[in-house]
């Protein structure tokens, strides 16, 4: 959530973000009335604060005129105050009337691009900033994942939908192992680059999710456990990341890195077709993802490490990927800056998206109550970045197409001592 007061002193910055976000024209004078709804509330206080002096000096005035004597004089004074206290608990309602106001406006608007976010209305403006430099594989006889599952008995889809649902992919023999090596190859390289290792809750409250962007934003995509009023996670970042809420750090505690492992749920699959057969969407999917707060002075450093370490882990994968600078259509809510990592997926012939990578700035950290004190004392809100490093689902997609031969599914080298096995026949 953007501050009141960086709206008010950038106010021309924050509207001009939101252009590049494709924010429709006459949905700017939200910034307008937030600032108008603000000037409200500040006049509403300054109003109740005169009330309330007026009431203690009154009151005071009140004590003396009985201690002299004057009691129809202390009678009129009182009087005073009980129409006073009257006002001043109308205009207390008033006041949370309108910061329930100012704090739902507030709400709606997403987070300021980075400069270098370009501007654009879908995924077909965003920007490739890395491609894969030499030509991507071809397979003439290649079989799509689903396919390869069924023929190696590696996931069940039909046994998915039977216990709960489409989306819900049953992993079985060699294809539960391959799931469990990606998890353990991934926390391994995270671990190694310095990352803790967290295993959250599955699931949130209301405020948690809040707090990271998820409500009031994306609640549809979120399985609602509505007798507890509580969700289930779309992805570890946000029970990692409220871990830090209402906390206060100091310059010597940064950086902090976490890193954690855990099934993922949304409810929204996107659409329908090839797109979401198989792995390709799914509404369970394994993930380990990367956190970090970071000093804000620092974090665009951050955010390029976090990148290396993906395009590391993908590397050692040798799964053929590219990086791209997603454009303001198509940039997260509570994103100041994301890229995406697609991995080529022979079997479809096609691009699938396996992380995203992204500075928040300020944005989650303003609603998490995160802050910093410098060494003067000052306090200031932190920087909060995460990344996918990786999600399953797709890496384990490309992984069988890209790796099929006429003697089975090749295992790269990197987790064999994993899998304790170099194919799957």
């Amino acid at each position: 959530m953007l501050s009141i007061n960086f709206i008010r002193e950038h106010t021309d910055k924050v509207k001009n973000g939101l252009k590049v976000r494709n924010f429709p024209q006459e949905e700017l004078s939200v910034i307008d009335e937030i600032i108008s709804t603000d000037d409200d509330r500040k006049a509403n206080q300054t109003k109740n604060d005169a009330c309330l002096a007026e009431i203690n000096r009154l009151s005071k005035d009140i004590g003396a005129l009985y201690k002299e004597g004057k009691r129809d004089e202390a009678e009129t004074l009182k009087s005073q105050v009980t129409e006073l206290k009257v006002t001043s608990k109308e205009l207390s309602g008033e006041g949370v009337r309108i910061a329930d106001r100012l704090d739902e406006l507030l709400l709606a608007v997403p987070n300021v691009p980075h400069p270098s976010v370009p501007k654009g209305n879908t995924e077909d403006d965003n920007e490739i900033i890395q491609d894969w430099p030499t030509e991507l594989p071809s397979l003439e006889d290649g079989l799509p994942h689903w396919e390869l599952a069924k023929k190696f008995d590696l996931i069940d889809f039909e046994a998915g939908v039977k216990i709960t649902g489409s989306g819900f992919p049953l992993f079985k023999g060699k294809g539960s192992r391959l799931e469990r090596s990606l998890i353990n190859f991934f926390l391994d390289e995270a671990v190694n680059a310095g990352y803790e290792e967290i295993i959250p809750p599955l699931l949130v409250n209301a405020s948690t999710a809040r707090a990271t962007g998820q409500l009031p934003d994306k609640e549809g995509q979120m399985y609602h456990c509505e007798k507890d009023d509580l969700y289930l996670i779309p992805t570890s970042e946000v029970p990692v990341t409220n871990i830090y809420r209402n906390v206060t750090l100091t310059d010597e505690d940064f950086p902090i890195k976490l890193t954690s492992y855990t099934p993922c749920f949304r409810r929204e699959a996107g659409s329908y077709g090839a797109d979401v057969k198989g792995l390709n969407r799914v509404h369970q999917f394994d993930k380990v993802e990367i956190v970090q707060i970071a000093h804000p002075d620092r974090s665009y450093q951050v955010l390029d490490r976090m990148v290396e370490h993906v395009k590391d882990v993908l590397a050692k994968l040798e799964l053929p990927y590219r990086i791209l600078r997603l454009c303001g259509g198509d940039l997260g809510f509570t994103s100041a800056l994301t890229y995406d990592f697609e991995v080529y997926s022979a079997g479809q012939g096609k691009w699938l998206e396996v992380s995203s990578v992204s500075n928040f700035e300020t944005f989650q950290a303003n609603r998490l109550n995160l802050k910093y004190k410098d060494s003067s004392g000052k306090r200031s809100l932190a920087h909060t970045l995460n990344g996918s490093a990786l999600a399953l689902a797709r890496i384990m997609a490309a992984l069988l197409e890209n790796n099929q031969t006429n003697e089975g599914v090749k295992i790269p080298e990197v987790l064999q001592p994993y899998t304790k096995f170099d194919i799957i026949k």
